[in-house]
């Protein structure tokens, strides 16, 4: 019962933070760690633009769990530095997904045997002034075994990596952990606030969010929220009780004939 009052007590909190997702016209980036409400982990990732390079994109889910960003139409691409990479890739029983190049550094360092936080340590806030874009990074671990037909525990890990006020040549870092995720619900970062000149950078800790209904229903709840000017594409895995994960996607552009990977 007290479960089910906390539950009903942070509703409200979660579906408001959901109508000022829906009233940004632009967070930029962001990463939703949470669990569906019948106990399966999921990681929301989704894409923005404001430039016609940053625009110029589909997330492409790829095997072994992998998402990639690809620019739409080649030979529109500009820059592909800071626009395309591999945003989820896994290890055993870990689901990482970044906004940048920095998803190969978690990969690699805790390969190697750092932590979250630690494979880190090396990388900074994108070097696009004035903006200085933060990095954001998630991760879902998850402990072996299961109760019934659901994951027996799951972490969530979440951080942001932004410029410093006093110092754009240095970086402040947030980092997260939710000792257990909760069916229903998620934690959520972006890059940004809202819109403007500069973009004003993500601000305090990760923000609760409601996840109600199946996985559709939630692809197409946070499609909906999301400024339908500025998004550009939005990936949701789904973590199996085995191990498995599964992607799903939405494109506002689709690939050119010929496009290469």
């Amino acid at each position: 019962m007290a479960e089910r009052r906390l539950f009903d007590l942070l509703q409200p909190t979660a579906r408001k933070n959901l109508e000022d997702l829906a009233a940004n016209p632009y967070p930029g980036r962001g990463i939703v760690l949470g669990m569906l409400a019948d106990g399966r982990p999921v990681q929301l990732y989704w894409l923005m633009g404001r430039s016609d390079n940053s625009r110029n994109r589909v997330l492409e889910a790829q095997p072994r769990g992998v998402l990639r960003t690809r620019a739409a139409d080649p030979a529109k691409l500009t820059d592909p530095s800071l626009v395309i990479y591999t945003a989820m890739r896994e290890l055993p029983g870990r689901y990482l997904v970044t906004n940048g190049d920095h998803t190969d550094s978690l990969h690699d360092g805790i390969s190697h045997g750092l932590g979250f936080a630690e494979a880190l340590a090396g990388r900074v806030h994108e070097p696009d002034g004035p903006n200085w874009t933060p990095r954001i990074a998630g991760e879902i671990q998850i402990a072996p075994g299961l109760e019934g037909n659901r994951v027996k525990k799951a972490i969530g890990r979440l951080m942001v990596i932004k410029a410093d006020p006093f110092d754009s040549s240095r970086s402040m870092r947030g980092f997260f952990q939710v000792d257990q995720l909760v069916p229903g619900f998620g934690w959520m970062v972006t890059t940004y606030q809202g819109d403007g000149n500069p973009l004003p950078s993500f601000e305090g800790g990760p923000k609760l969010v409601a996840l109600d209904g199946g996985p559709e229903d939630i692809l197409a709840g946070f499609w909906q929220r999301l400024n339908a000017e500025n998004r550009i594409a939005l990936a949701l895995k789904i973590i199996e009780a085995d191990g498995g994960a599964n992607i799903r996607l939405k494109n506002r552009f689709t690939l050119q004939e010929g496009s290469q990977p």
